[in-house]
This record gives C-alpha cells, structure tokens and sequence, in this order.
C-alpha cells in the first residue's frame, strides 16, 4: 500500500514522496492494516493522505462505515510512531527527540482533533441536513501504555484526550472497541463516496462564530472613504450573489489608512451573512496573528496567496487580499515539481478563485525582488479577465498622529529631490520625531515608554547578519559600537530559549522588545512607538548626486539578487515601512555620518 502511496503522490504532484515518508507510510499502515483483518472491517470505506481543503495539511487515514446508533459515519486516525515524547511549555504541545534533533509538536490528538474541527466546519457533508458524523482519535502504534507519560498527563491534556483518545501500541482493544462503535456497524463505501464529493463550504455557524470575533477585536470606526471603500465591496458582492457579474476591486492607500481595518469590518460583515469568503496575505507574521487573536476556528477563514493555486473557478464568493503589494510572480516554489507547475499568475489564480476578488494595496511597500504586486498589475488583468472594475483609494491619515505632514515628509526624504523637502518639526502635531546619537540612546527612550504601557518596538535595516540559535539562545548579529542585540527569531526555528517568541508573534508578543525586528517581521504591524536603525544600505552621497543603494553594506540574500535599480527602490521601500510603524512617535538612529547629517538638517 505504500508503493501505491507513493505512485498516487507522483501522479498528483509530479515527484516521488520523501524516502522518510514512505518510510513512515510502510511501518504506520501495516500496523492499520494489521488492526482492520483483526476487527474484519470487510465493508468499510478507508481513505488515506485525505487534503484538507484550501490547505496543504493531510490526514493520516478516515475510516468510514455505519455508527452503533445507525447513524453514517467516519473517524479520522492520526498516526504516529513515536515511543515518547517529552513536555514542554507550550500549550497542547510536547517534544519529540528524533536523534539528530529535538521538535516541539501539537499533541497527536489535539492535532487528531484539530483535523477533526476543520472537516467538521468546512465540508458541508458534516454539517448539513442528514450529516456524516465525524470523530477523531491518535493511535501511537510503537508507544507503550505509561500512565506516567506527558502524552496522557490529563493535567494538560484532559480536555483534548476526552475530545479525541490516544491509544497506544498495547491498547488496540481499546481502539477496536472505538472504532467499532463510530464506523463498524454497516458498510461504509457510500459514506466515503459522500465524504469525497463533498463541497468546500464553511458552515454558518463557523462564520458567525467568526464575525463575532473579528467584531470583538479593536476594530474601529470606519470614516469617510473608508465606508466609502466597504459600501462599494459590499455593493459589488451583492450584484454577484445575485449572479449578475464578477468583480474585482482595488483598494489602495499609503501606510496607516485603514486598508487592513477596512478589510477586517468586510469580512465580519459577510461572515455575518453568511458569504464564503477568505482572508488572504502574503505575510506569515500578519496571517498567524489574526489567527491567534480570533481564534483557531476563526483561524481557518486567514489564508495565504498561495493557497488558490489549485482551487476550482469561482469555488469562493469573496476572496479579500490585504497587503497585495506582496502578490508574487507565480505559487510555484523550489518544491513544485515540474510536471505540476501552475502557468498562471498567482494574480490570475485569485482572480479566478472568487466571484469578488478585492486587492487593498500600497505601491511602495515592495521589500522583495520577488513581489510584484502592484496596482498596475492587478488592473490589467482584472480587465484582461472580463470582470467588472472597480478602484478607490485611502487617504486619511490614521497612524503617525494623523500626520499627513510626517508621511509627505518620509516620501520627500526619500525621493530623488531630496532638496526640495521641507524641515519636519519635532512633534509637530503630535508625531514625535527624534534623532538620536545611538541605538542605545533609542531603546532607552523606547524603554520609558514601556514603562508607561505603550507599545515600541527596535527595528533595523537588515544589515546584519541572521544568526540560528547558538547553545540554546539568540545571537547577538546586531552590532553597532558597544550596541548588542539579537534579530528576532528566525521563522521555523524548532525549540527557541524560554522567553523568546516565534518569529510570527516578534511584533504582538511583549518579548519581542529584547529582539531588533527586520522588515520581515515588522511590515502589516504598527506600535505606538518604533525605533529605526538606518544601515549602511541606504547612504546619501552629495558627491555622487543623492541616494545610493550599497550592496555590500546589505545581508538581505532576496534584495541582493535584485539590479541595482530594483535593489535601490526595495531598499527605499524597506525604510518607508519602517519609518512608518509608529503610532505616537519614531525614534532614528542613522549608521552613516553623511546621511545622519542630511536628515539632522531636515529636522
């Protein structure tokens, strides 16, 4: 059965699995297929590697049949061969020793469950009229019964392990008798038939479960062109619903306009009428925090661009895209076998995903050579498309102090007429702008403002080395003078020193100050205070005619493969984020003499 894994993976995504899968498919599905002949599961319906819709996760294995109450039926095995595991402070989690390394992972039955959540919420054969009933269980088939282990502390895990029950390698009885009750009293094939022709569909319950929670956030009240912007993304899926055309709008606006506000207020509202629409980013950092604060049931509606590449036309109502200057050229990645690379843009894809597709948008917000996002791009091939188009744009300033000024400001400084720009005022309508003698001079301020309950965090260009973890801690890469100080954590590091958070929660979490950020991890979030250190990157030359971009000076391997060109404007790019992070104030501290001096004088 795991050679024919292994030929069903090549015919779907054109390559042979991991030897270390197949590996783990042999030894896991003889001990299932060991389990079925000792039960006579002879009508059963099985189904192995299932996707999750819209996701890349699979589950293990769903067995499918008639539950003891009469009722069709299907419960979802996830496999382990673990023999142990360890605790760890993380919630529903433990740690695996797998030899060479150590890995923090979701507990098998939470994980069990979580699958369980997901199906149970987004197929609509579970929830409709006359559902399938779905349960789920871990079976750890190389794992001995210990009730002293952490994998059964119920402590910690009770609620999960009551929701979804571990067995063990000497407790099959046990999985016989439970699996017996959900799925061993009728055949199951036409379950299963039902269960894979399912549509994607979130239930109702889970949008309004959604709506709710996006409404309990710090959402704020929309102003102006921003009701102007949701009335008209609201009017556009109204005329689809009612199958009258296709739709994409294209909502742009500079840092702190609101795009993400106003895309939040859509997305309760047709959550709340019960609309199938997904969230889409192309930031990490951005997507796991929403799911964090909303929730892991909220959690599945936030998804990536990614995620649309081999989705059905139209399988979405509404597709919303915040930060769509980090579109990319195409979904194919280094991973993607040739035979099933996608030949469209990864554009097209979530144009053709959706009946309304909105883009919220900032031109000079690309930090990557590889996004091309951009207003331009999404016009013509909404257009190219057929579907209806519709733009408006943000203007009012809702970050910086509402400083219009500050913002003009920061886009002169950059610009090619940099002697033209009008001195900014320190505090100057409420936007505290300092130049400071050091990076430390900048934390200390920063500190005070902790102290007083508002948020800051340091930021810095990526002129710096990116170390991993050295003997189970962070690596002081950020040097200037006697200044010391770690990047944030590098994203899908394993275990991380007690204290540190992950790379996608640097930004939320109140850790993340003993950490610089770089722009990947600070863009799509704000502070009430941000300090910047202006590398060497970036310098102004009065000699050599202004601004010019130093590659040397760079550690960023994605903008070091750029032309010098398109390495100058993502750099550029790169400090208008970060100069614009700030709520209530930015504090600077500029590496480079000349260019200390050129901005000095324009304060």
């Amino acid at each position: 059965m795991a050679e024919r894994l292994a030929v069903s993976y090549l015919d779907l995504y054109g390559s042979r699995p991991s030897p270390s899968e197949q590996n783990s498919w042999t030894h896991s599905l003889h001990a299932v297929a060991s389990q079925i002949r000792h039960m006579k599961l002879l009508r059963n319906g099985i189904v192995l590697e299932m996707q999750l819709p819209l996701t890349s996760r699979r589950l293990d294995c769903m067995l499918t049949g008639i539950s003891s109450d009469g009722k069709p039926s299907a419960t979802i095995i996830e496999l382990k061969q673990w023999s142990m595991a360890e605790p760890t402070e993380e919630d529903a989690c433990v740690e695996v020793d797998y030899g060479r390394h150590q890995k923090v992972h979701l507990h098998p039955s939470a994980q069990a469950a979580s699958y369980e959540s997901y199906l149970r919420e987004n197929r609509a054969v579970f929830y409709e009229a006359s559902p399938v009933e779905l349960s789920s269980c871990s079976w750890l088939h190389n794992f001995q019964f210990d009730p002293t282990s952490t994998l059964l502390d119920r402590d910690k895990f009770g609620d999960i392990l009551d929701a979804s029950p571990l067995f063990c390698a000497n407790t099959t009885d046990s999985l016989a008798e439970f699996v017996d009750q959900k799925i061993g009293h009728g055949p199951g094939l036409d379950v299963l038939e039902r269960v894979l022709t399912s549509r994607f569909a979130p239930s109702k319950k889970l949008m309004e479960h959604t709506a709710l929670m996006i409404a309990g956030s710090p959402v704020y009240t929309l102003l102006d062109e921003q009701r102007v912007a949701y009335e008209k993304i609201l009017a556009a899926v109204r005329r689809a619903m009612r199958g009258r055309d296709r739709s994409v709008l294209l909502i742009e606006g500079g840092p702190g306009t609101g795009k993400s506000v106003v895309a939040l207020h859509v997305m309760a509202e047709l959550l709340r009428r019960h609309i199938v629409v997904s969230h889409a980013t192309g930031s990490k950092a951005f997507t796991e925090n929403l799911r964090k604060t909303l929730g892991p049931r909220a959690g599945s509606n936030f998804r990536y661009f990614n995620s649309f590449a081999t989705g059905q036309p139209a399988e979405l109502d509404v597709i919303i895209c915040d930060e769509a200057h980090r579109i990319r050229e195409s979904s194919n990645h280094r991973f993607t076998p040739a035979s099933k690379r996608s030949r469209k843009a990864q554009v097209d894809e979530i144009i053709d995903a959706a009946k309304v597709s909105v883009f919220f948008i900032d031109d000079r917000q690309v930090v990557r050579p590889d996004e091309v996002g951009s207003s331009r791009l999404i016009r013509d091939h909404a257009i190219a498309s057929g579907a209806r188009f519709v733009e408006e744009r943000l203007e009012a300033q809702f970050r910086c102090a509402g400083s219009d000024t500050y913002i003009e400001w920061v886009n002169a400084l950059l610009s090619t007429q940099i002697e033209t720009v009008e001195p900014f005022e320190v505090m100057r309508g409420g936007f505290d702008l300092q130049l400071f003698e050091s990076p430390d001079d900048v934390e200390s301020a920063l500190r005070a403002h902790l102290t007083t309950g508002a948020s800051a965090r340091m930021t810095a260009g990526f002129c710096w080395p990116w170390s991993s973890p050295r003997d189970g801690r962070l690596v002081d890469d950020v040097k200037v003078g006697d200044y010391r100080r770690p990047w944030n954590a590098k994203p899908d590091v394993g275990k991380l020193p007690q204290g540190v958070p992950k790379a996608s929660y640097w930004a939320t979490d109140p850790n993340g100050f003993a950490q610089v950020g770089c722009i990947y991890t600070a863009q799509g979030f704000e502070f009430d205070y941000v300090g910047v250190i202006w590398g060497n990157d970036l310098v102004y030359r009065s000699d050599l005619g202004g601004w010019q971009g130093v590659k040397p000076a760079s550690c960023d391997p994605a903008a070091k493969r750029a032309t010098p060109d398109a390495f100058m404007a993502l750099i550029k790019n790169t400090y208008r984020v970060l100069l614009t992070r700030g709520m209530k104030g930015c504090y600077l501290y500029v590496q480079d003499a000349e260019t200390r001096g050129v901005i000095e004088e324009l304060l």
